[in-house]
C-alpha cells in the first residue's frame, strides 16, 4: 500500500539521523547516557563479563541499531522486527536524554517535556508498525484458522474410517 511504502521512510528518518549523530559523537552522548546506567547498577552487575556496560560503547551499539534498523524500516525489509528494535531503542534513549522530571529551569524543562512526548509519539508510531500485517491476516488468525481445518479434516476422516468399519461388518 501507498501510505506504508511513504510511512516508512518517514518514521525512519528520525532514527537513522539520530543514529548517525551518535555515533559521531558518542563521547557526549554517553555523558547523557551515563546517569541512567548508574541508576541500572544492579542491574548491570549481574551481566556476563562480555557485555558492553561503558556507556560510551553502549551508545555506539545504540547508534547502529537505529542506522540499521532505520534502514530496514525505511527500505520495507521486515519492518516489524526492525520498528521493534527502534522500540527497544527508543526507552531508554528518551529516559536519559529528556528526564524533564528532574531539571528546575522551567524553560528547560517545557522543552524536554515536548521532546519526550516527540518520543512516546515516535513509540506509538513504532508499535503500531510492529504489529502491521500488511494487509494480511495475522499469524494467530492464520494459526487459529489452520487448526481448525485440521480438526474438520481429522473428524472427517475419523467419521470415514468409522463408516468403512460398520460396512465391514
Amino acid at each position: 500500500m501507498l501510505i506504508r511504502r511513504l510511512a516508512r521512510p518517514m518514521l525512519a528518518a528520525v532514527f537513522i539521523y539520530g543514529g548517525i549523530g551518535s555515533l559521531r559523537d558518542a563521547p557526549n552522548h554517553a555523558k547523557a547516557a551515563a546517569p541512567l546506567l548508574e541508576k541500572a547498577g544492579p542491574i548491570k552487575d549481574s551481566l556476563p563479563d562480555k557485555v558492553p556496560t561503558d556507556p560510551e560503547t553502549l551508545v555506539r551499539i545504540d547508534g547502529a541499531v537505529k542506522i540499521g534498523a532505520g534502514a530496514m524500516l525505511a527500505l520495507g525489509k521486515f519492518p516489524r522486527l526492525a520498528a521493534l528494535l527502534l522500540a527497544g531503542s527508543t526507552v531508554p534513549t528518551t529516559l536519559a536524554a529528556h528526564s524533564f522530571w528532574e531539571i528546575s529551569d522551567p524553560q528547560e524543562r517545557a522543552n524536554q517535556q515536548v521532546h519526550f512526548l516527540k518520543n512516546v509519539g515516535l513509540l506509538g508510531g513504532l508499535l503500531l508498525t510492529a504489529v502491521d500485517t500488511g494487509g494480511k491476516p495475522s499469524v494467530g488468525y492464520r494459526a487459529k484458522r489452520r487448526a481448525r481445518k485440521v480438526a474438520a479434516q481429522t473428524h472427517h476422516t475419523v467419521d470415514t474410517v468409522k463408516g468403512a468399519a460398520k460396512i465391514k461388518k
